[in-house]
């Protein structure tokens, strides 16, 4: 499994390249990050050495669509998906992830017909150019009521879906802090097969009581209460092999450089792979 980096959680970064090189120092070898902006500053040659010079990849781009809101926001970011996938896929990034908030103010049934038909389409574009396009399920509790219906938010219920959105390029964005907030446990992991994992985040919790832990609320792996052995150790029982990539939301910026942050994830990856038998 390749230890990856996104923005979330090293604070103020000047730029994609200072990300990479900070990813790179630090023995990371995945960031998320939006390939085509790479491209339009380096052009396609240079992005690629920027990325095999400091022996890093791109582990998932940002779906650029909007499916959740109205038909002509779709519409207008759907027109923005094939270049993106291009792109992406220029830079041997195969994959793709958006997430699906827990509650919606539109009628549950007619928002699933509609985001059905939208993620399939994504799909169908982004399996053109040998994308996948990952889905993320979201558990903390106080999101699952914060608008007005309840809609998905359990691993069960996303792996479902992925069978009604009917691509074979579809599957997981699997982070451990809805892991946590579902309390879901290694033997959850274990019952899947590794290509239902597109892509997988990385985090920890506070130690308050799971139905407390806000989504915004996440800390630094290693520092929290969240079994990473286990969900590591896990992921790499069926098979796994790619990225796991930090993801940090946080209410505040954290405090530090962006160089002292990545040192401090670096300090967490050991921490909790060396905890799961990993290198």
């Amino acid at each position: 499994m390749l230890r990856g980096l996104s923005g979330a959680g090293l604070g103020k970064l000047d730029s994609d390249e200072q990300f990479i090189e900070l990813a790179a120092k630090y023995g990371f070898q995945a960031v998320d990050l939006d390939a085509r902006g790479l491209i339009e500053r380096h052009g396609l040659e240079g992005a690629r050495e920027l990325l095999a010079s400091n022996g890093v990849v791109i582990g998932s781009i940002g779906l650029p669509v909007e499916w959740r809101g109205s038909e002509e926001m779709f519409r207008e970011g759907l027109k923005e998906l094939a270049s993106a996938a291009a792109a992406a896929a220029s830079l041997g990034c195969t994959s793709c992830c958006t997430y699906i908030l827990p509650s919606t103010d539109l009628p549950a049934a007619h928002f699933m017909a509609l985001a059905t038909r939208r993620l399939r389409t994504c799909a169908q574009v982004l399996g053109a150019y040998g994308i996948r396009l990952g889905l993320e399920f979201v558990g903390p509790h106080h999101l699952r009521t914060r608008w007005a219906n309840p809609f998905i938010w359990t691993l069960q219920e996303t792996l479902d879906w992925i069978d009604a959105i009917g691509e074979s390029n579809v599957g997981l964005l699997f982070d451990a802090y809805h892991w946590y907030t579902n309390e879901l446990g290694p033997s959850d992991i274990e019952a899947l097969r590794p290509e239902q994992i597109v892509h997988v985040h990385i985090n920890d919790a506070p130690n308050v009581p799971v139905a407390e832990a806000l989504d915004n609320g996440r800390v630094y792996p290693g520092e929290g209460v969240i079994d990473l052995a286990g969900f590591l150790s896990s992921l790499h029982k069926i098979g796994y092999k790619g990225p796991v990539v930090q993801e940090i939301l946080s209410a505040e910026a954290p405090q530090g450089t962006a160089d002292s942050l990545a040192e401090r994830s670096k300090a967490g990856f050991d921490k909790v792979y060396a905890a799961a038998g990993l290198q």
